[in-house]
């Protein structure tokens, strides 16, 4: 069977001949080109044969593309430096608009690529971080700073998320064009409980998600909804619209697979501990986990995965036991 098809089965909260499996982390050497980031993802896709692939950008892009100035580190294991951030402070968010769209364009073009490359047979999504996430990083990846400006200046900073909503619909829409199967929208970090409570999440945040998941193309089949975080909010995933819902089920307060394909109504994607056994293995554990995975949802709606992005530092044949478990 195809990566399409064992996709459209899990999708459809039933199961092929084994769930779809993929994973993904950032290469933060390549990430910097889209060239090179298409080429590395398309490597990797077809070295560990991965159903799906979840590209990667790097994380600072969206900051960048609304005014933050970031550097590579120039290392392997690093993430980009951040220079400058476009809001530093709350004045600030009156001027946040699209001020460098090249840096959504690169991604746009580089998915183009992987798609093409790979084919229909394995469904690419593009990663869109919710329109709070990017705040976040606008203000040098503050939760706290723009959960607190979020609340006490609703009028300020509301019109910045609404302005960062509609360039990631735009974005989303062009990556579909380019070929993405959906898009792997993920709120990060702001949909735990000790972060905002559920209550205030949905009156001052969750308008600006659904602006651009209310919007999608129909050609956009495949669309996750990410929450990361612990102590998730994971009720939000019945208002949050898209066909599967991804976290971490090693995060301290969140429900198993079963328990959140249950409480969301849709299929579900994870299993595997991206902290620790992936990265530290050994390749039994790592299949003991993914079995425990399938064991647990009786394999129906799993795509089985991380619970989140995986070290730039995790072994090759770590990442190759995940599909070991289940193709066997």
């Amino acid at each position: 069977m195809t990566g399409r098809q064992r996709v459209e089965a899990a999708l459809a909260m039933d199961v092929a001949d084994r769930p779809p499996v993929g994973a993904w982390g950032h290469t933060y050497r390549e990430e910097w080109s889209p060239g090179d980031l298409a080429a590395i993802t398309v490597e990797r896709a077809r070295r560990f044969g991965w159903d799906f692939v979840k590209f990667q950008p790097r994380a600072s892009t969206f900051a960048e593309a609304f005014g933050s100035v970031y550097h590579p580190s120039g290392h392997s294991l690093r993430a980009p430096v951040m220079i400058r951030p476009a809001v530093p402070d709350l004045d600030a968010w009156t001027s946040v608009q699209l001020a460098n769209p090249k840096a959504l364009d690169d991604q746009v073009e580089s998915i183009g690529i992987v798609a093409r490359e790979l084919g229909p047979d394995v469904p690419v999504i593009q990663t869109v971080f919710s329109p709070l996430t990017v705040g976040g990083y606008l203000v040098g990846k503050s939760q706290s700073r723009v959960v607190r400006e979020l609340r006490q200046h609703p009028e300020t900073v509301g019109p910045a998320l609404e302005r960062i909503a509609e360039a990631l619909l735009d974005f989303s829409n062009r990556s579909v064009r380019a070929g993405a199967a959906g898009i792997f929208f993920a709120v990060s970090g702001y949909a735990g409980g000790k972060v905002m409570k559920e209550a205030v999440y949905r009156d001052l945040a969750l308008p600006y998600d659904l602006a651009v998941l209310d919007a999608l193309p129909e050609e956009a089949w495949f669309n996750v909804l990410h929450l990361c975080g612990s102590n998730l909010n994971f009720a939000l995933a019945r208002d949050l619209p898209a066909q599967v819902v991804s976290w971490s089920i090693h995060n301290q307060g969140n429900p198993s697979l079963s328990e959140g394909r249950t409480i969301a109504g849709r299929a579900v994607m994870g299993g595997l501990s991206q902290r620790a056994t992936l990265v530290y293995g050994p390749g039994p554990k790592i299949e003991a986990e993914a079995r425990a995975a399938v064991k647990d949802t009786g394999g129906r709606g799993l795509l089985l995965a991380p619970g989140c992005s995986v070290s730039p530092r995790v072994r090759e044949a770590n990442l190759a036991a995940m599909m070991s478990a289940v193709a066997a």
